[in-house]
């Protein structure tokens, strides 16, 4: 009897929970409905359009300003997109919202994809949907995505290999060879951090064969846990104190998060003017880094160019019902002779 009463109750608690579950699911589906036609009509305005944003780190400048650029765009458009991320009750995988912003119907997704587990399912699912996909800066190459709208990850790779060597010719360093650490986001799926990183080493290898008589040049590449801030925070400083008498000459950051941990440790350390640091983006902080000889330079790509292609990509698919499958934001580098250009860009 007690078995039976076991068993029973056990039932009762999964019952319990799948219908609370359920009932979770089905109140964010329509919360996102809701906030979807009330975004449809913002201003007394009623857009024709409602596309979803899903990122991978919403609250960064970076990806703020692709979604600024995106929604500018899309008002001209008539539509209106939403970074779902900024009306959830907690913090959800990217997964999780691309199942929110499919069962919410919007008209079209523009998301972070990559290669992660369950991305291309999801996509399909999407497509499924009759909900076009645009995948932003991380591609995912095996899924019916719409377009990908991201950067030419050979060339940036080859612009940091630049920048390395024209350091390793005005800079002095004490050590027999120059050691350079390129820091890559662990959980990573896709391929283009392995280009960029390929194309930084081919492009020293080539300076150092033309130039036998120069310091030798060594490329390691380093894991960062990029799930969060705060992991970002513990793999850096780990950089710095696992092995003091060995923290890299030169130190390549590939996203904005890395760029600021950085920056922050290298000062804490008072590593200013031993560890040298090449960014990515131009948020204010790291501009500041620039001014301050804490960063020797930062690799920027036109974040306005991208949030607009996303748009474009998704009107011209309404419009006429194809669009290019590739479209490439321009990537610029930001050091201190020409900071003040992108100072005054920025606060025009």
């Amino acid at each position: 009897m007690k078995k039976e009463l076991k068993s029973l109750n056990m039932i009762t608690i999964w019952v319990i929970t799948g219908i609370l579950v359920g009932l979770t699911g089905l109140l964010i589906v329509l919360f996102i409905s809701f906030n979807r036609s009330l975004n449809r009509k913002q201003s007394g305005e009623t857009y024709d359009k409602y596309y979803i944003m899903i990122t991978d780190d919403p609250s960064s400048a970076f990806w703020r300003s692709i979604y600024e650029s995106a929604l500018t765009e899309a008002k001209k458009q008539n539509a209106y997109v939403e970074m779902i991320a900024d009306n959830l009750p907690r913090d959800y995988s990217q997964t999780e919202q691309m199942e929110i912003a499919i069962s919410s119907g919007a008209d079209g997704i523009i998301v972070t994809a990559g290669e992660a587990e369950g991305m291309s399912e999801l996509i399909e699912k999407a497509y499924a949907a009759e909900i076009p996909v645009i995948t932003l800066l991380n591609d995912n190459t095996q899924s019916d995505r719409l377009s990908f709208v991201g950067v030419a990850n050979y060339n940036l790779g080859r612009e940091y290999g630049k920048l390395i060597i024209e350091m390793a010719n005005t800079k002095t360093f004490s050590g027999d060879t120059i050691e350079v650490t390129v820091l890559l986001d662990a959980g990573a799926e896709d391929s283009g951090q392995n280009i960029l990183s390929y194309a930084i080493q081919d492009e020293v290898k080539m300076y150092l064969s033309d130039n036998v008589d120069k310091k030798p040049i060594n490329i390691e590449l380093a894991a960062v846990d990029a799930s969060n801030t705060f992991s970002v925070e513990e793999s850096v400083r780990r950089l710095f104190l696992s092995d003091k008498e060995n923290i890299p000459d030169i130190i390549i950051c590939l996203n904005e998060n890395d760029t600021n941990s950085v920056y922050q440790m290298v000062v804490d350390y008072n590593e200013v003017g031993l560890v040298n640091i090449l960014g990515y983006y131009n948020s204010d902080a790291i501009l500041k880094g620039i001014e301050r000889d804490v960063i020797y330079a930062t690799l920027s790509v036109d974040t306005d160019q991208m949030g607009k292609y996303c748009i474009d990509a998704l009107t011209e698919y309404y419009d006429i019902g194809y669009t290019s499958q590739y479209f490439t934001a321009d990537s610029y580098v930001i050091d201190k002779s020409n900071i003040s250009v992108y100072r005054k860009e920025g606060s025009e």
